[in-house]
């Protein structure tokens, strides 16, 4: 890993007529964002709440990763579902949770007490 602070530069922009947003950063493919459809979007497309909420299966299943390498554990597969809950708080909307729900596969003879130890460290 490089020395921290790490920095990320993303760009996004829009047009005045509405439609869906490009959102870019170097070296990497552009996305096409839009409003999701609880927020009167098409929900066809990735939106700030769905990137957000990716973002979180994300961190977990690769800090996962860095953990069994580390560990030296032997795995096949990881998945995990995460569920963003926005709300409204008085005035303004925001997360108030994220629920994960994590699959894990392992070979038979794998630890399996080590296994569950490094899915609760990620």
């Amino acid at each position: 890993m490089q020395a921290l602070p790490h920095k990320y530069k993303t760009t996004s922009t829009a047009t005045a007529g509405g439609g869906a947003a490009m959102l870019t950063s170097p070296g990497l493919p552009d996305l096409v964002i839009d409003a999701p459809a609880e927020f009167d979007g098409p929900g066809d497309k990735w939106s700030p709440e769905t990137l957000l909420t990716g973002a979180v299966a994300d961190c977990f299943v690769l800090t996962f990763r860095a953990i069994a390498r580390g560990t030296k554990l032997d795995w096949l597969n990881v998945e995990v579902d995460v569920v963003g809950t926005l709300e409204r708080e008085g005035r303004n909307s925001r997360f108030t949770r994220f629920d994960l729900e994590a699959r894990l596969s392992i070979p038979p003879h794998a630890d399996r007490e080590a296994a569950e130890r490094a899915l609760h460290k990620a």
